[in-house]
């Protein structure tokens, strides 16, 4: 029997269009804890001490709020050609196919639309930039975890990341959110069932439960407001504190993800109790604002070409 194509080890990185991109910068340097590891006019890439990913957020001014893209790592360089091969046969939309990059780190990677027409990369062989354990209390990103977007299409969108990307379902939250993973990580990308296509959420780990409450209160200090928190989620077992960016996008800092047996895992669907949103009982059923600000606005830069 041959063996599942699975060309993704984990997330990268997410590239955000964003209008209000000075309060952004100050947002993710003086509040959220990346650094700076790049920028440009208008243009400027973010990453944490501890990631050899050379950025996990990139930021773009523009008029329109969206997605420029969503990047994942492949294995190898012959993992993207025969992905673009894969993709090309089944009348996938490719936007630029294999080809070096130009971006910190450079690599070499293949962009494509997904069924709703948010932009994928899918790279490798990106040089790896230089990192350190965090120490105790520090109280930043030690990573991107995960990525999750609204969508009107859940089950196309599912079986287009099964089918190209080979992310298996890991669990269901009632019939709103599809879990996905690329490995033993509970998952990196998370599927919403939403009105329209938008970012529901940019997930960020912390080094503990430690380091996930100072950098709450930290926010909380700065007058940003909660929108759902501190909780501990039953689908993937982890820590949760939402918190809206200066453009409306929901960031959540969280720690602990469940690791989960990558072969042999079942599917679990949860129900949407109270006591499964948040198993500690300090956040409580999912609050009116996470709601309203997790379903977002539509996202404006659908089906278009990132400029970088």
């Amino acid at each position: 029997m041959q063996e599942p194509f699975r060309p993704v080890s984990h997330v990268r990185h997410v590239a955000l269009a964003v209008p209000n991109y000075r309060e952004a910068v100050d947002f993710y340097q003086d509040l959220w804890g990346l650094e700076k590891v790049a920028d440009d006019s208008g243009l400027s890439f973010w990453g944490t001490p501890a990631d050899p990913e050379q950025y996990v957020m990139r930021l773009r001014e523009d008029e329109q709020k969206g997605m420029d893209l969503v990047a994942y790592a492949a294995h190898s360089a012959a993992d993207v050609d025969r992905l673009a091969e894969r993709l090309i046969a089944g009348n996938v939309r490719i936007e630029r196919e294999p080809h070096c990059l130009d971006t910190p780190g450079g690599g070499y990677g293949v962009r494509f639309y997904d069924p709703d027409g948010v932009l994928v990369e899918v790279s490798a062989d990106v040089v790896a930039k230089p990192h350190r354990p965090l120490e105790e209390r520090e109280s930043v990103p030690q990573s991107l975890s995960h990525f999750v977007i609204n969508t009107p299409n859940i089950d196309t969108m599912r079986d287009f990341y099964q089918e190209y990307l080979g992310l298996r379902v890991t669990d269901w939250l009632g019939n709103v959110l599809c879990f996905m993973r690329s490995g033993s990580q509970h998952h990196i990308l998370a599927l919403g069932r939403g009105r329209h296509t938008a970012v529901n959420h940019i997930s960020f780990e912390m080094r503990g439960i430690d380091e996930y409450l100072r950098g709450s209160g930290r926010l909380l200090r700065a007058g940003r407001e909660m929108l759902w928190g501190p909780g501990r989620h039953t689908a993937g077992d982890n820590s949760f504190a939402y918190y809206l960016d200066p453009n409306g996008n929901v960031h959540e800092y969280t720690t602990a993800l469940e690791v989960v047996d990558d072969e042999n895992h079942e599917p679990r669907t949860y129900d949407m109790k109270p006591e499964t949103q948040d198993q500690w009982g300090l956040g409580g059923a999912i609050t009116e604002a996470m709601i309203a600000a997790q379903a977002n606005d539509p996202d404006q830069k659908l089906w278009a070409s990132s400029p970088v």
